[in-house]
């Protein structure tokens, strides 16, 4: 799709711009010996390489205990963490505690496995929970400085409801300041790294989530995602995840808080290395919303229409898709169409192009009774007054600011928005909604890149801040999208692809994430040689 003059001078400027900015920031980087960067240790216990699902089966019949499966992950995140700083708080000694009663619950039990499994479907099994979400007894700062020491009281419906389902919180994870950035990294916790390359970014906001399932850290998490801070996570450290249709799992108890529209375009969802833990996992978190989705709806693959976009048409603010993420999506389509026997329709939506600024519209719009979103600057300022932004600059410049580039650059940017929203962006996303909608019905899927790279190098999200567009727009349109990886690239880095479906058709991208898993062999060690 050709790009007119105009749109070719700004996606020029724009890359001249950063590549410049990006050059002066290469020239006075520090460069670590290559010798220093370490792998993290390979996984040895065999109770880290089976599924949640596969690990309560075992607990329910006795053939291990919940003491065991809690105690082999707090090993293994004491092994791991010093390396990609993804716990940023634990509570180990609560949770043996825990694991213990369940075990003493399991030996009294008299009514059978079936009705322990009923009941407790996951029942002695470990969870990790990012930090946004409330977990009683836990801090609930997102990396905020001035919120240190606020700890929750309560529990976020979806973490009470995996607990109520016998889940074991071990500990809360890393985000990136405020949940706004795709690089877990603050000034209260530090920065987090991915589990396969300890130079990258493990993607946020859900980064620490991310980064210890990657690790084998963890087997199930929660995350949360506005504008691909579930996938963009699992896409960089080889995971499973899910952004789930809106409005479906509860957001409340999280922080920040959502205003505006923006809780039509926030989802919450379960994260994990074994797809098979998807679908149980957003039965639990659904709760009384589960009936919305067809979750108990067996799907024949080899009745869906299949369709892939390979990139966004060529936006001037996102950067060309890599070859070898282009490769893997197309042999994604080759193997649908041998296994299946199926079509995969290739196809070309020219509204993509204008994914960011679709995003960056809607996400300041004001809600139905006109009241305007909370800027980023009051958010910065909590609980005092707004943050202004130029001052955090420059005190940043001198290293004096509590707030770290992502999160005053953000703040700035806000200062460039204008009152009203441009018509044509709205026009450009209802024509895309629509075309959307019409395409995917209730029996289509769609396969579109994750990210236009594999996982960046710490700090040079700076320099190509929009890529995100590419799962972000997928929230503007309130569409369910399962993240699955696709093995290793060339790099070692994962590979993988955004599964997306009609509203309210979760159950189609979560079957679709099971076959990806078996053709391509899901999450792999990252310390295997």
């Amino acid at each position: 799709m050709a790009l007119n003059r105009l749109e070719k001078a700004q996606t020029w400027l724009f890359r001249a711009v950063t590549a410049f900015f990006f050059m002066i920031f290469q020239f006075f980087s520090t460069r670590r010996p290559a010798d220093s960067v370490k792998k993290l240790p390979p996984v040895t216990n065999p109770l880290l390489l089976q599924s949640a699902t596969q690990l309560a089966k075992k607990i329910r019949r006795k053939e291990v205990s919940s003491v065991e499966v809690v105690q082999a992950y707090i090993d293994r995140i004491q092994d791991v963490n010093p390396f990609v700083n993804a716990v940023v708080k634990d509570r180990f000694a609560a949770a043996l505690q825990e694991a213990a009663l369940v075990d003493k619950l399991i030996e009294e039990e008299t009514g059978g496995e079936e009705v322990l499994e009923d009941r407790l479907p996951l029942l002695g099994v470990p969870l990790s929970v990012k930090e946004s979400y409330s977990l009683q007894g836990m801090p609930l700062t997102t990396g905020l400085m001035s919120r240190r020491g606020v700890v929750a009281s309560v529990d976020a419906p979806p973490v009470a409801l995996l607990k109520r389902s016998g889940a074991i919180p071990l500990g809360v994870t890393n985000t990136s300041e405020l949940c706004m950035w795709l690089e877990s990294h603050n000034h209260l916790y530090g920065i987090t790294c991915n589990a396969y390359d300890l130079e990258r970014i493990p993607g946020g906001s859900s980064g620490g989530e991310g980064s210890i399932l990657g690790a084998a850290g963890a087997v199930i998490g929660v995350g949360s995602d506005i504008g691909g801070s579930i996938r963009m996570p699992c896409f960089f450290n080889g995971i499973f995840g899910h952004k789930t249709t809106p409005g479906v799992v509860s957001s409340e108890n999280q922080y920040p808080p959502t205003s505006g529209r923006q809780d039509e375009y926030l989802s919450c969802g379960p994260m994990c290395r074994y797809a098979e833990d998807l679908l149980p996992m957003l039965k639990i978190m659904a709760g009384p919303n589960a009936h919305m989705l067809s979750l108990n709806t067996d799907v024949n693959l080899k009745k869906l229409r299949f369709f892939s976009i390979p990139h966004d048409g060529g936006s001037a603010y996102t950067y060309p898709v890599s070859k070898e993420l282009l490769d893997i999506q197309k042999k994604v389509v080759e193997r649908l169409e041998a296994d299946l026997g199926v079509k995969v329709e290739q196809v070309c939506l020219r509204e993509l192009r204008y994914s960011f600024q679709i995003w960056d519209t809607y996400m300041g719009l004001p809600d139905h009774e006109g009241k305007p979103p909370l800027t980023f600057a009051e958010l910065m300022g909590e609980p005092g007054r707004p943050a202004w932004a130029l001052w955090e600059l420059l005190k940043r410049m001198v290293g004096k600011s509590d707030h770290t580039v992502p999160a005053i650059m953000l703040a700035l940017l806000e200062m460039t928005h204008v009152s009203k929203p441009s018509p044509f962006i709205i026009q450009q996303k209802e024509e895309l909604q629509k075309k959307m909608d019409e395409l995917l019905g209730t029996d289509g899927v769609l396969l579109y890149p994750s990210h236009p790279r594999v996982a960046p190098k710490h700090h040079h999200p700076l320099f190509r801040p929009f890529d995100f567009a590419y799962t972000g727009i997928l929230n503007i349109l309130g569409l369910p999208v399962t993240q699955c990886p696709l093995g290793l690239g060339e790099e070692g880095l994962p590979l993988g692809v955004q599964v997306v479906a009609g509203k309210l058709q979760d159950h189609l991208s979560l079957a679709v994430a099971l076959y990806l898993e078996k053709t391509f062999g899901g999450w792999r060690d990252p310390g295997a040689e």
